[in-house]
């Protein structure tokens, strides 16, 4: 009997909105108001929607790292993370080495990080039907945004290689009570 080839997830999460005061550099910029209420609707959608990643690479910067701990407060029991400063605003392929880095047992990850980059690599990878419903055109990936790749094999992404299984925006959600 052959083995079974592992399913992957990659949960590529967009942090949330952020403000910009003057004199703060890029990297220590603030969640906003805004931001500090989606964030957590980001955490409540990977919780029910059983998104629960096995570790999340993050970015350093101030509002990944304040997006990260709203969301993982949500959860019943966060992951393992590690802030990566790969993950602050790098070119494609060094996000697709990042990813290729991913040890075997872990089935689902994780990466909180910043646009155009996540969006270059979600662009990259997607396959499939809920792509052919969403006209590529269509596909953004707005703060406090997710998107949920998924193939078969090993970490080693190609272009073309990933499903597109679920796009979540917290902004276009209902508000908890």
């Amino acid at each position: 009997m052959t083995p079974a080839v592992p399913l992957r997830r990659l949960v590529v999460v967009r942090h949330a909105k952020a403000t910009r005061p003057s004199g703060v550099v890029d990297h220590d910029r603030p969640l906003s108001p805004r931001g500090r209420r989606d964030a957590p609707l980001l955490g409540h959608w990977m919780f029910t929607g059983q998104w629960l990643p096995d570790l999340v690479l993050c970015s350093p910067a101030r509002r990944t790292r304040e997006t990260w701990q709203l969301i993982a407060e949500e959860l019943a029991a966060p992951p393992p993370v590690r802030f990566e400063l790969s993950l602050y605003h790098p070119p494609l392929p060094a996000l697709l080495g990042l990813v290729r880095q991913t040890p075997a047992h872990i089935h689902t990850l994780a990466l909180v990080g910043h646009n155009p980059s996540l969006h270059g690599l979600v662009d990259s990878q997607i396959t499939g039907a809920l792509t052919r419903a969403l006209p590529r055109s269509e596909l953004v990936l707005p703060t406090a945004s997710a998107a949920v790749l998924t193939w078969r094999g090993p970490w080693h992404l190609t272009t073309g290689t990933a499903q597109l299984d679920e796009l979540y925006i917290a902004h276009a959600t209902p508000q908890r009570s």
